[in-house]
């Protein structure tokens, strides 16, 4: 029944996908720190800075991630030469892969840690500048702090759509899962068997993901 196993070897199957889990990993951190300062500036009361992250989130969530990733290669590598450091064509479209998705995620972030600065009572940001503490002060000790509490449950669908939105980067050539999947579909002929095992594969990625920070939000919660 897995007989066309027997062509792709476990370090293919696993290469594949141990690809897609660095690419979730390094692109999470790097969504996780471009989108909390998009939500500070979205939320800045310097006008230029609110306005960029307004635009920036406006523009980059309409804009679909097969775009994005495309421009990437064709556009910041083939056009203006940006080869992210690396000389080898693999490395090159790993990483900007990750810039396409930082780039995207980032905005879906940025949403879901703004609306959990809007559940910080306003009274505690009022106090804080009360006894002398500046804007960026505040926003570090007082707000951040209970905002990412109150939104680990929507971080952690980004992050899960982020493990999903991975098999884009297969549109320029990065070896993960599902560009392993596209090449095994058209050299065997058990589309639906092979469909499954890799629909399986995402799932132990991103259901113990989608349990542990559920139970997380949960813990840490921010009791009103």
């Amino acid at each position: 029944m897995f007989d066309f196993l027997s062509d792709y070897d476990d370090p293919s199957l696993l290469g594949a996908f141990w690809t897609t889990v660095q690419l979730t990993v390094f692109s999470g951190v790097g969504s996780l720190v471009w989108g909390t300062l998009l939500a500070a500036m979205r939320v800045s009361p310097v006008p230029l800075m609110r306005g960029f992250g307004t635009a920036y989130v406006n523009i980059v969530r309409n804009i679909p991630l097969t775009v994005i990733i495309v421009f990437t290669s064709l556009g910041l590598a083939d056009i203006f030469g940006v080869t992210m450091g690396a000389s080898d064509f693999q490395v090159q479209g790993f990483r900007l892969a990750i810039l396409g998705l930082v780039a995207y995620t980032a905005a879906f972030v940025c949403e879901a840690i703004r609306s959990g600065v809007n559940t910080v009572p306003l009274g505690q940001a009022e106090a804080a500048r009360a006894i002398g503490l500046s804007f960026n002060q505040t926003l570090r000790l007082i707000v951040l702090p209970q905002a990412f509490r109150s939104v680990i449950g929507p971080l952690a669908n980004v992050l899960i759509a982020l493990t999903k939105n991975t098999t884009v980067a297969a549109a320029i050539g990065v070896a993960e899962a599902a560009l392993l999947m596209k090449e095994m579909i058209e050299n065997e002929a058990q589309t639906l068997l092979i469909g499954a095992v890799f629909a399986f594969g995402f799932v132990v990625l991103t259901l113990p993901t989608g349990l542990l920070l559920g139970w997380l939000s949960k813990r840490l919660a921010v009791k009103r």
